[in-house]
């Protein structure tokens, strides 16, 4: 590397010279922005039925082809790029939220350990997809209830690695001389024990969202997820699926989108915590 290129290097933020944060962190970028410039990007109405032009593969009208109702896949691939970011953000974000709660109760509280988190096993002990599907079916189709759907089965997860955090915070002198000068308990919660779990929780919530943007696509691929005239990279696929030998690009594009979004995720997600956690950044500097 030369030496301006390493001067500006050093010069960036700790985390954005992890590669796997930047490469994260582009991917990411180049979707959120096809979503948000979705009514400009997309060439025509995602939903228009045009029967004449059923099941045309790519050309330079459609550059993605056309489903088995005529609909553009490229128009329904950028819109749908807003429903499946959407979910993804809204359930990592509740999960962290809510997870935070239960586990800080849990790993703190210790006559409340056992029973929240035998609760948690419970709902641990159910598929994820199965405990969604069975959600989804009683409570009836809808964006809502595909996100609380999918976000209840994350929130053990999350509570128990805060909880995992809190346990061995607790334990800490800094932690007891702050007991031991009788300091209120939620202050002690906010000021010496949820700083800790901030990387943990940050990491943790990209996998989340990962998880959350697949299992809306399969969802809504197994018929039990976001309704059909709403357009998601799932319902696409979906659609697709009856005429897939006659039109592979009606699953192909859709789903070439949902890997890239989960992997660029998983890997912003180990980028982060190689760059957070202080024992994997000693040993790679101890490498160079």
């Amino acid at each position: 590397m030369s030496a301006p290129a390493a001067a500006s290097a050093r010069a960036l933020p700790p985390l954005l010279r992890h590669p796997g944060v930047l490469f994260g962190l582009a991917v990411l970028l180049v979707v959120l922005l096809a979503a948000l410039a979705a009514p400009w990007l997309g060439t025509v109405d995602p939903i228009q039925l045009r029967p004449r032009l059923r099941l045309r593969p790519p050309s330079a009208a459609a550059w993605f082809g056309t489903d088995a109702f005529g609909r553009d896949v490229y128009s329904r691939v950028v819109y749908g790029a807003r429903v499946s970011l959407a979910i993804g953000a809204a359930v990592a974000l509740t999960a962290v939220v809510v997870g935070l709660a239960i586990g800080l109760v849990a790993g703190y509280i210790r006559w409340l350990d056992t029973v929240v988190m035998r609760v948690m096993d419970g709902v641990m002990a159910i598929p994820s997809i199965l405990l969604a599907i069975a959600l989804v079916t009683l409570s009836g189709a809808g964006v809502m209830t595909v996100i609380v759907a999918i976000t209840i089965p994350e929130i053990p997860r999350v509570a128990r690695l805060v909880r995992g955090v809190v346990l061995s915070v607790r334990e800490e002198p800094y932690v007891e001389a702050a007991i031991g000068a009788g300091t209120p308990l939620l202050l002690l919660l906010w000021r010496h024990i949820l700083p800790n779990t901030i990387a943990p929780l940050i990491v943790q919530g990209t996998y989340v969202c990962a998880s959350a943007i697949l299992t809306e696509a399969i969802l809504s691929f197994l018929g039990a997820g976001i309704p059909t005239e709403v357009p998601s990279w799932g319902n696409v696929m979906a659609e697709g699926r009856q005429a897939f030998q006659l039109a592979p690009w009606v699953i192909l594009f859709p789903g070439l989108c949902v890997a890239a979004t989960v992997l660029a995720v998983n890997i912003l997600g180990d980028g982060l915590r190689d760059a957070l956690d202080p024992r994997i950044a000693r040993r790679v500097g101890a490498l160079r």
